[in-house]
């Protein structure tokens, strides 16, 4: 007997179930179509839109020519002489002879002291003097005349021998008194103190009406010596093959001292000197220059930018702003013939100021890019910015 068919009622679920099926497979492929971009394909889509488009940069030539190699250091102006001026005898001070700050040359009256007493000194020795000239004149009429006498047998070998030995006591006593003579006038002398070198004088330490005193420690001045003057500067122990190639080439090496801030340049010299070793403490090589400081823009003990110069190569360079750093080395953008940019990978050498050396991987010529860098990629398609005008923001130029 054949089963019995199935009620319509029971089969209308089932119907249901494959409407409802459908219907999310239908919503399914039309959010997909006609849904929101996922967020992968919007960052896709903008990369090829960025490509498609032309990026505003700015560049520079690479320029070959000669560039001046330096080494940099701090370092210390110092006096090549400076004095203390002190007394070198006794006395109130009755005159000061200089201004605060001002140039002497060497043997300008500085100051007075009271001469008086050296004076009294002096007469006193040369009235010593003139008395034992006079003992010393007698003796000698003396002994001529013992002489003739003792030819003619009136004066015997013994008196005569003894006026001899008096007349060598006068003399000697001559000597002495001479030297007491110059003595006296020496300290005389020293009553007006001169300057003993030429520079600038700095601040009085001592007062018109004050005793002064040869052992004084402060002394009455101190003069220092502006023209020419010196700066003392280091170098690292790592420099010093280059340095040392550098002063056997030619020892008297341009050196420049620059202001605190490397904007103005103070004054240019040469090298003097290199001390005879290095500086275990700090590994470094200390080192002298001299400068003519005619202006007297250098003032000891300030503290100056020194540019050492080792060499002055030929070579072809870059700014550095253009170079970039990569996990492969270094590269820069290059914008050829037809506006777009390719990575080219660099050999660099040594840097100078706003410059570096380029090895390898580039010619005179081409053209590097300088700003506009966070937009390119290899093939980008570039605009050329000329100097003075801005660089549009990067807002500025995406796709709406």
């Amino acid at each position: 007997m054949p089963a019995p068919a199935p009620s319509p009622n029971r089969l209308r679920p089932f119907f249901w179930l494959l409407g409802g099926v459908a219907l999310v497979v239908i919503g399914i492929l039309a959010w997909q179509k006609f849904g929101p971009e996922p967020e992968q394909s919007q960052q896709q889509r903008r990369w090829r839109d960025m490509r498609s488009m032309a990026v505003p940069v700015r560049v520079a030539p690479a320029e070959h020519g000669r560039l001046d190699l330096h080494l940099k250091s701090l370092g210390t102006v110092t006096a090549l002489n400076t004095v203390t001026v002190r007394s070198r005898v006794d006395g109130e001070l009755v005159e000061v002879a200089f201004d605060e700050g001002q140039k002497v040359e060497a043997g300008d009256l500085l100051a007075r002291i009271d001469p008086r007493s050296y004076e009294v000194q002096l007469a006193q020795a040369r009235g010593q003097q003139a008395q034992n000239l006079a003992q010393l004149e007698n003796a000698q009429t003396e002994l001529n005349r013992y002489r003739e006498l003792q030819v003619k047998g009136h004066v015997s070998a013994q008196q005569l021998s003894a006026q001899e030995s008096l007349v060598r006591e006068y003399q000697a006593r001559r000597q002495s008194d001479q030297a007491s003579v110059d003595d006296a006038r020496l300290q005389l002398s020293y009553t007006r103190i001169t300057a003993p070198i030429s520079g600038r004088v700095g601040l009085r330490n001592v007062d018109v009406g004050n005793l002064v005193r040869a052992g004084d420690s402060e002394g009455l001045v101190t003069i220092t010596q502006m023209d020419p003057i010196s700066v003392l500067f280091t170098v690292p122990e790592s420099e010093l093959p280059r340095l040392l190639d550098a002063v056997r080439a030619s020892p008297a090496l341009a050196v420049e001292a620059w202001d605190r801030n490397e904007q103005h340049l103070l004054a240019q010299g040469t090298l003097a000197s290199l001390d005879n070793r290095i500086d275990t403490q700090t590994g470094t090589l200390r080192l002298r220059a001299h400068f003519d400081n005619d202006d007297g823009r250098l003032f000891p003990n300030q503290f100056v930018n020194v540019r050492l110069r080792v060499s002055s190569d030929e070579a072809t360079t870059i700014p550095n702003a253009a170079v970039q750093y990569g996990s492969s080395g270094n590269f820069a953008f290059v914008v050829g013939q037809d506006d777009t940019v390719s990575i080219r990978q660099l050999r660099l050498g040594a840097s100078e100021g706003e410059r570096v050396i380029v090895l390898e991987g580039l010619a005179p010529g081409e053209r590097v890019v300088l700003e506009g860098l966070d937009r390119l990629r290899e093939g980008s398609s570039v605009t050329i910015v000329e100097d003075g005008e801005p660089l549009p923001a990067e807002d500025e130029t995406q796709t709406p």
